[in-house]
């Protein structure tokens, strides 16, 4: 796909990789939307990216997501989907304390799954509508993670969900000329992986062949191939530096 003039619709984008992604996508010349929870980190983006069109939604949410997705309709048809937008509530599933056993809090699980699993789902779901008539892509945001890491039940559990939802969606909408990709980050410099203590990160580092971290700009220059290129389908390309958890 040429991405100059096409419409493009990044979600979790106020901020870090999100936003990374959708400038990426402008820089080829696509026209940009983009969504976020937070209000106050699109106003940022609105005084910073002033030809992006910029709209308040909860992914989880289905009446709010099938109202961005009409909004965006309005100004013109969708062309392709980043389904960005994510959450972490780590914790493990049991730890024993001085207290006693403690276990991972339902409503701590739910809250992952809403947003990973169930608004990748509505995203995807109004996506696939918006372009049946003449094709697009939809690119799905996975995570290294996803064979299973240590502390983080529900994300890892999210983004094996993905990943199985990206290949069946490859397989199901591919008679409508639209394709479904994920790109599964490993560890990567973000604001929220900036914030770990140095000592851990150094511990997460030395895990990583190529010893260090990734880039946001890499992974969304990986996007943009996965758009640019269209026999690239139903694949999970893992972008981590060679890191196997």
């Amino acid at each position: 796909m040429d991405l100059q003039g096409k419409r493009c619709l990044v979600t979790g984008a106020g901020r870090g990789l999100g936003r990374q992604i959708a400038r990426e996508l402008a820089r080829a010349g696509a026209r940009v939307h983009v969504c976020d929870l937070s209000d106050a980190a699109l106003d940022e983006v609105r005084r910073e990216e002033p030809g992006w069109d910029c709209r308040v939604c909860n992914v989880a949410d289905e009446a709010a997501v099938q109202a961005l997705f009409a909004a965006v309709a309005a100004e013109g048809p969708l062309d392709v989907l980043v389904n960005n937008a994510g959450i972490t509530r780590d914790g493990l599933l049991l730890k024993r304390g001085d207290d006693g056993i403690r276990t991972l809090p339902l409503e701590q699980f739910r809250a992952v799954v809403d947003v990973n699993l169930t608004g990748v789902f509505l995203c995807a779901r109004e996506a696939a509508r918006a372009m049946a008539a003449r094709g697009g892509v939809i690119v799905n945001l996975s995570s290294v993670s996803r064979a299973g890491n240590v502390g983080q039940t529900a994300y890892s559990a999210t983004k094996a969900g993905v990943d199985a939802m990206t290949v069946t969606w490859s397989k199901e909408l591919a008679r409508y000329g639209i394709r479904c990709v994920a790109v599964a980050p490993g560890y990567t410099n973000t604001e929220m992986v900036a914030a770990i203590r140095p000592e851990i990160l150094d511990k997460i580092k030395a895990q990583v062949p190529l010893r260090r971290l990734g880039e946001m700009d890499e992974i969304a220059r990986t996007i943009r191939f996965v758009v640019e290129n269209d026999f690239v389908n139903g694949k999970v390309i893992e972008v981590d530096g060679g890191l196997r958890i």
